[in-house]
């Protein structure tokens, strides 16, 4: 019988290899000369942080992978949002790693088709995200998007949402990992402080990976499904809500403060604490 109850379910951290988040070459574009900007870039992610579609593409992800798999569409749907934050082709090959990587591929095709056709149509943003975006860029901050999304599909979107005028770039699944994206903003806004917005576990750490990129958090709460600010604080987000209409008055300071170590980061030191050090003399022979 259905339950409200949150499934549990094992989330895999976000891989650091792009081999393991892509099942395509990336896009080779020429490179975009490096751009001086005043006060700092902050990257957004689409799905789930700026558009409020994440239930409807994870009801999309169910059929699909039920009809491909046979997988039970509750199943199935938990497993979606478990993995979201990277482009679905990396999912099936977590998802699914047995299933050949061509036929996955051709559900993929199926995915991206009726995303378009069945949620992207019914999508709207955030209602915080229009007045959010008009203030940051009122105030000088540089916005650009980083999405597994196709880069084509996300400029469509924001546009017909009114709000692509805000944003200088956007870089997608063609383009790279969400590691790379931020690779690439890095050197193209050379010496100013990067934030990366996002919504998944996979957000969070992939930008906590990155040396001095600040991370902040969309929190959520679908059917049997829920990343609160404590969740995705504990997995690197310097600040999290599940509004963003605070960030504005709360970015400078969170840009000056130190990152809290993350559970994570505090095993790796215990660990390290644990562990022989160089020129220690053993206890006994």
């Amino acid at each position: 019988m259905p339950s409200d109850a949150p499934t549990l379910l094992p989330i895999l951290s976000a891989p650091t290899s792009q081999f393991a988040e892509v099942a395509r070459l990336p896009v080779v574009e020429a490179p975009v000369a490096p751009i001086r900007v005043d006060r700092g870039v902050i990257v957004f992610d689409l799905d789930g942080t700026l558009i409020d579609d994440i239930g409807l593409i994870s009801h999309v992800a169910a059929d699909a992978l039920f009809r491909a798999f046979g997988t039970p569409v509750e199943e199935g749907r938990v497993h979606y949002l478990a993995t979201t934050g990277m482009p679905f082709e990396a999912q099936l090959a977590q998802l699914y790693p047995e299933v050949p990587p061509d036929q996955r591929n051709a559900v993929a095709r199926i995915f991206h088709e009726r995303k378009v056709r069945e949620a992207y149509v019914q999508a709207q943003v955030f209602p915080d995200v229009p007045r959010l975006l008009k203030r940051l860029g009122t105030e000088g901050w540089t916005l650009v998007v980083s999405t597994g999304a196709e880069r084509e599909m996300a400029d469509l979107v924001m546009e017909r949402e009114g709000i692509r005028f805000w944003f200088e770039a956007i870089l997608g699944s063609g383009q790279g990992t969400k590691r790379e994206h931020l690779a690439e903003y890095r050197r193209r806004y050379p010496g100013v402080p990067l934030v990366l917005v996002g919504d998944s576990r996979f957000d969070m750490e992939a930008g906590a990976g990155e040396p001095g990129v600040v991370v902040i958090g969309r929190a959520s709460s679908l059917h049997g499904w829920t990343l609160t600010p404590d969740d995705l604080q504990r997995w690197g987000a310097r600040w999290a809500d599940y509004s963003l209409s605070e960030l504005p008055d709360l970015l400078p300071g969170l840009i000056a403060s130190p990152p809290k170590k993350t559970a994570r980061a505090k095993a790796r030191k215990g660990r390290d604490r644990d562990s022989p050090k160089a020129g220690d003399v053993p206890a006994s022979i």
